[in-house]
């Protein structure tokens, strides 16, 4: 069955420079989105001093925005389809950059969880409809590689750069200006994102305007996010964590039974009929729960077991971030081209359970350089990963579907986020508790918790190479997925 919707027929739009400008913003984006979210937990301690947050206040800080952000990245990625992706990015960026005004003027706990939870909400509007937007502007295998693994590289380095700039601009200045370097970054971007971007009409909203779904699907993720990050202060069989997850899941249940049978379903289901959308989503979420080990696990094990600084922890990460960076930029796309995107998959998840594997045998005293800098340089492996997953997580959706796929990747990011910080964490401070109560060290019982999360993350990579293996199907020689046709979609 044809189905075609002209304003959203991919051309090759603008110059070949302008689509590189275009990239350019994309990119910028969510260099911002993704340092966002690291850049504050280095600052923490200061935030908590100053605005006089309680321990359990604190968190929010970060809650918040993670609440916001995946809670609403399914529902922004619909609406960019129905009333127009660069609409929707533009005011995703101008509500992200007037809420970092807010946080980082902020004189109170109450100020500021409120800002963060605007700056989750203008990320997820922006970044839902990135992939969309690029993808669209990207048609040709070749170049399409490439410009997947530039915006990879930036959102691979927004981590480490995070955790290094926060340290920087909170030692040097003050907490606050971790929020207003935002400012300029938004500014800039909004005003080349109205020359570069893409125009486009959308569908409408009377083509996918499901208010009962809308409500459904955002209530669901966001309470269910709510519920894992609230798992490691409530525990996993507490009533709060059993009876708020219930109710997530049978809002999320109720969302999918809504979408079977709506006339304009704000998700239609086709999209899950591609193997490979289906199946890199799949194994995003569990890649990515199993990589919180190394970003967060890997910097408290450096700060509370070797003694390491907010800012020496960040140096000793870059070598991760130039390790990802450098192949994301400079080798995926030569990879994907010429292997396919399932093969540069499966070798990079096997060189990310190398890493994890090693992990789980760092000592109590360890060595950066024989310990540590192996795991950095094996993490290389994320810089094949994630150019192929995006690229496989985005094919086979039709151009009027573009958004909503790129909503779905970036919601399965951040619920697989989610629930490694929920497993992981509490599987190591419960482990570092049972290691204290039997006579060890704190040093020592710390790290046998953190030994116990990354043998879960590896096993997390295990599951992810299977599904990988077994679900994804080959993409050979140069098919970086022409997906964006306004056909319906095969099946892969």
């Amino acid at each position: 069955m044809s189905h075609t919707t002209p304003s959203l027929r991919p051309t090759r739009t603008g110059t070949s420079r302008s689509r590189w400008l275009a990239l350019t913003v994309l990119s910028a984006t969510m260099l911002m989105t993704i340092l966002d979210g690291s850049i504050v937990t280095v600052a923490m301690p200061a935030i908590q001093r100053d605005l006089g947050f309680s321990p359990a206040g604190l968190s929010w800080t970060v809650n918040a925005y993670l609440i916001a952000f995946g809670g609403l990245l399914l529902l922004a990625g619909r609406l960019g389809d129905l009333i127009g992706r660069k609409a929707m990015f533009l005011a995703g960026n101008a509500v992200f950059t007037a809420a970092s005004l807010l946080a980082g003027a902020a004189t109170g706990p109450g100020m500021l969880i409120t800002a963060r939870f605007l700056q989750g909400v203008g990320s997820a509007m922006a970044s839902a409809v990135v992939l969309g937007i690029l993808v669209t502007l990207f048609t040709e295998a070749g170049e399409r590689a490439k410009a997947i693994g530039i915006f990879s590289f930036t959102g691979a380095a927004g981590a480490s750069i995070g955790q290094v700039l926060g340290g920087v601009l909170t030692d040097a200045l003050s907490w606050h200006w971790i929020f207003f370097i935002n400012l300029p970054i938004g500014l800039a971007t909004i005003a080349l994102a109205v020359r570069v971007l893409p125009g486009e009409r959308g569908a409408g909203l009377a083509a996918g305007a499901d208010v009962i779904g809308a409500v459904l699907v955002t209530g669901g993720l966001m309470l269910g996010i709510y519920t894992v990050v609230k798992i490691e202060q409530y525990g996993w069989l507490a009533a709060h964590t059993l009876g708020l997850g219930a109710v997530s899941l049978a809002l999320l249940a109720a969302f999918v039974a809504r979408q079977a049978t709506a006339k304009t379903p704000l998700m239609p289901l086709r999209i899950f009929r591609s193997r490979n959308v289906s199946g890199a989503n799949l194994v995003q979420m569990l890649t990515l729960s199993a990589m919180f080990a190394f970003q967060i696990i890997v910097a408290l094990y450096m700060q509370k077991v070797l003694g390491y600084g907010a800012l020496d922890t960040g140096l000793a990460m870059l070598p991760a971030a130039v390790a990802i960076g450098g192949v994301s930029l400079f080798v995926s796309a030569r990879l994907n081209t010429r292997f396919g995107e399932r093969a540069v998959l499966l070798t990079g998840l096997a060189l990310l359970l190398g890493a994890m594997g090693w992990l789980t045998r760092v000592p109590v005293n360890a060595d950066y350089v024989t310990d540590l800098l192996p795991v950095m340089l094996l993490i290389a492996g994320g810089g094949l990963v994630l150019p192929a997953l995006t690229t496989l997580g985005m094919s086979g959706a039709r151009a009027d579907d573009a958004g909503l796929a790129s909503g779905l990747f970036n919601t399965t990011q951040q619920i697989g986020m989610a629930i490694g910080v929920a497993v992981l964490s509490t599987l190591a401070a419960s482990r570092t508790d049972e290691l204290l109560s039997a006579g060890s060290d704190e040093a020592s019982a710390l790290t046998g918790g953190y030994h116990l999360a990354f043998g879960v993350a590896a096993a997390l990579l295990v599951a992810a190479f299977a599904v990988a293996l077994l679900v994804l199907r080959h993409s050979g020689r140069g098919t970086a997925t022409q997906n964006t046709a306004p056909a319906e979609p095969a099946v892969r």
